[in-house]
């Protein structure tokens, strides 16, 4: 049951304005760099919150606006070639997910518009002078809410009472990660909890560094949701259900790939807000007067089919609390 469920799609305000594209005749050009696999179907750009912003926003693909979008495939070192790529382009503006993906932007270009959607601490990566002011070409969106790191290992507490030993799995190529481990850590004594530190740069690196998480014997598991982590997070979720390691993680579509729970920014809202960047940017704004915005909704997701698999009796308090509960 999804409580925040809705219906929409690129296709479905047929009422809404087409905004007056830069010169007669002409569509905005809008690179799109994302941190994911390339789908198999680009229809599937109908549900991407992003888009739909921008479609109820009066902009439509092939009538007002074109959409060049590259795809980094889990890769965090091919963001520098794809941003190079897109700022040769004449875009508009420039649309980028995650920090490493941002820097790479930042270094390729310092006139095309950068709108950033997940960025973990933009100030202390020096995108932007400070979030109120960012000066330069570069704005949008950031992720940072130190309050979740200790939110999350409360939650696991609250799931698996007895845990005391927490493998993090993160990748300590992106730089924005490294706030959020640290944050992580900070958070752990507080709860009674020791961590460990289990870094990932590369999708080969999963082949050894899930088997040593073993050999650690943690008795759960805390995954950071990130270019890398993402993009293999079907094999993340299968290592921790054959492994019996109860999990948490940042990100709903891990739960929804029959991870345990999750909690984090409601990204859909995140990206929709990004659609409004877009468009004042468009309409004449600059990046730099235009304050960096941080999450205001977050989210709660539990999986009680793995819960069940696991053993685990979710508390009635956190089934209340969840914002949806999977449960088939």
């Amino acid at each position: 049951m999804d409580r925040r469920a809705f219906v929409t799609g690129l296709g479905v305000v047929l009422a809404a304005p087409l905004v007056e594209a830069q010169q007669a005749g002409n569509a905005w050009r809008i690179g799109y760099l994302r941190f994911g696999l390339r789908p198999a179907d680009r229809s599937n750009l109908a549900s991407d919150p992003l888009l739909q912003g921008l479609h109820d926003l009066g902009y439509v693909e092939g009538r007002n606006l074109i959409l060049e979008i590259r795809y980094a495939e889990g890769r965090t070192d091919r963001f520098s070639g794809l941003a190079a790529e897109l700022a040769g382009l004449k875009l508009d503006a420039l649309v980028v997910e995650s920090t490493p993906a941002a820097l790479a932007a930042k270094q390729a270009t310092n006139t095309i518009p950068i709108v950033m959607l997940v960025v973990s601490d933009p100030v202390g990566v020096k995108l932007v002078e400070s979030l109120a002011h960012p000066g330069g070409n570069v704005t949008g969106l950031s992720i940072l809410a130190p309050q979740l790191s200790a939110k999350r290992l409360d939650l696991l507490k609250q799931t698996v009472p007895n845990v005391s030993r927490v493998a993090v799995l993160w990748n300590s190529a992106n730089q924005g990660m490294r706030l959020r481990f640290q944050e992580t850590m900070a958070a752990a004594p507080n709860l009674g909890v020791t961590l460990k530190s289990v870094t990932v740069q590369t999708p080969e690196d999963f082949d050894t560094v899930l088997p040593a998480i073993i050999t650690e014997r943690p008795d759960s598991l805390l995954v950071l949701a990130d270019t890398v982590t993402s993009a293999n997070s079907s094999r993340i979720v299968e290592f921790a259900a054959r492994h019996r390691l109860p999990t948490i993680y940042e990100a709903k579509n891990f739960v929804a790939a029959g991870g345990l729970l999750s909690y984090g920014v409601d990204v859909a809202d995140h990206y929709r807000r990004g659609a409004s960047y877009i468009d004042r940017i468009l309409k004449g704004a600059k990046p730099a007067d235009l304050p960096i915005e941080q999450p205001t909704k977050f989210e709660l997701v539990i999986n009680l089919k793995t819960a069940k698999a696991l053993g685990l009796s979710i508390p009635p308090s956190l089934l209340l609390r969840a914002d949806q509960v999977i449960e088939e």
